[in-house]
């Protein structure tokens, strides 16, 4: 089982980029609704729900 280190590099970075982006969106998805409200209690509303765990689902990633 020879693996060539540009495969084993690209399968790594492809599974921490996908890990990455399941992660973040919960994130991504409180940003892009933020957009779409209507006044400044819904606003608030979205970043108190995220408050809490924000970017608390990265941890890995800076580990």
């Amino acid at each position: 089982m020879n693996y060539d280190l540009n495969t084993v590099w690209f399968i790594l970075v492809g599974v921490l980029f996908t890990g990455y982006a399941m992660l973040d969106g919960f994130d991504l998805g409180i940003g892009a609704l933020h957009l779409f409200t209507k006044d400044d209690t819904e606003r608030r509303i979205l970043i108190n729900a995220i408050g809490p765990v924000w970017d608390g689902n990265e941890v890995w990633l800076v580990t």
